[in-house]
């Protein structure tokens, strides 16, 4: 059997993803040498709203693309995969003019690669900033060797500057949620509550943090393929941020994985002194605003680069 022309796979119909896609996501994922994170095409499946191209030769998905929205305010693009034997072949320049005409006047953002960072200046993004990807194992080592973290509360100075010192951390409660959505909604800068009400499901574990009994961060760490990732990860400073995470690690045995902006370099060197190493990068993308809305100062990492 011939493989379709370019010209017929352009012209493919692009139908809605469901719940029921999943398996094929996955597969796509796999296909790419991604994790098949199925546990996170759940999440985005049922928060966001995904697009795809079934492959011509009845095998799965040629193409997936995914969309959060937040409103009128911005919607993130994510989840840009094309199947390795349709690659090139004009399908997801395709997926993304329909996603363009599908959200009309919405400003979009998007974590590019280098491979689809071209694209996406040809379709008049704009480069704002950076994020970089880390992973490995934690390594928490406070004074004779001895770990220095708690997962109830902040490390001890041998981990963390002193000024965490005063910063407590504990799982996240019921009751958590509103302090929650309220801490984040200047610093995301739109309303995200319909993707926080879903972290205490969808993460192995939620860690909020707090000074004098006011919440000062969170943060959430779910499972990838064999990693456990931190994100979102918000918080008032770097020392509230390093709480966090050392909190987390504490809960896992497995390796870590963050995608942190670039600008906290703070954050990405304690990161590194503590195990973690740089795996890849991305360029954050917008088009129709200038820059991410919000308080890029607190927002550390995201949930996952396809939520913004």
């Amino acid at each position: 059997m011939h493989s379709p022309s370019p010209r017929s796979l352009v012209d493919l119909p692009i139908r809605r993803l469901n719940r029921g896609d999943l398996v094929p996501c996955a597969d796509l994922c796999e296909d790419r040498g991604w994790p098949r994170d199925e546990h996170r095409w759940g999440l985005l499946l049922s928060a966001g709203t995904g697009y795809g191209i079934d492959a011509p030769d009845g095998k799965g998905l040629a193409a997936t693309c995914l969309t959060m929205p937040y409103g009128s305010d911005l919607t993130a693009v994510g989840m840009m995969l094309v199947a390795g034997r349709y690659a090139r072949q004009g399908i997801a320049r395709r997926l993304m003019r329909h996603v363009m005409e599908m959200v009309a006047d919405t400003p979009l953002a998007l974590y590019a690669t280098k491979q689809g960072q071209p694209l996406y200046e040809d379709l008049g993004f704009s480069p704002v900033g950076r994020a970089e990807r880390v992973g490995g194992r934690f390594e928490a080592i406070g004074s004779g060797g001895s770990p220095a973290v708690s997962a109830s509360v902040a490390p001890s100075s041998s981990a963390l500057p002193s000024s965490a010192s005063s910063v407590t951390t504990r799982p996240a409660a019921a009751d958590d949620l509103q302090a929650m959505i309220r801490l984040d909604l200047p610093v995301f800068g739109t309303d995200r509550t319909h993707l926080l009400a879903r972290l205490p499901a969808f993460s192995d574990r939620l860690q909020v943090a707090e000074e004098h009994g006011e919440l000062v961060g969170y943060a959430a760490l779910w499972p990838s393929g064999q990693a456990a990732v931190v994100g979102p990860l918000i918080a008032r400073d770097t020392p509230t941020a390093q709480a966090l995470v050392a909190a987390l690690a504490t809960t896992t045995d497995r390796p870590l994985r963050a995608d942190v902006d670039a600008r906290h370099k703070e954050l990405l060197g304690w990161l590194t002194e503590h195990g973690l190493e740089p795996l890849s990068r991305t360029t954050v993308m917008t088009y129709g605003i200038p820059d991410l809305p919000g308080d890029a100062t607190r927002r550390f990492a995201p949930l996952t680069v396809a939520t913004g």
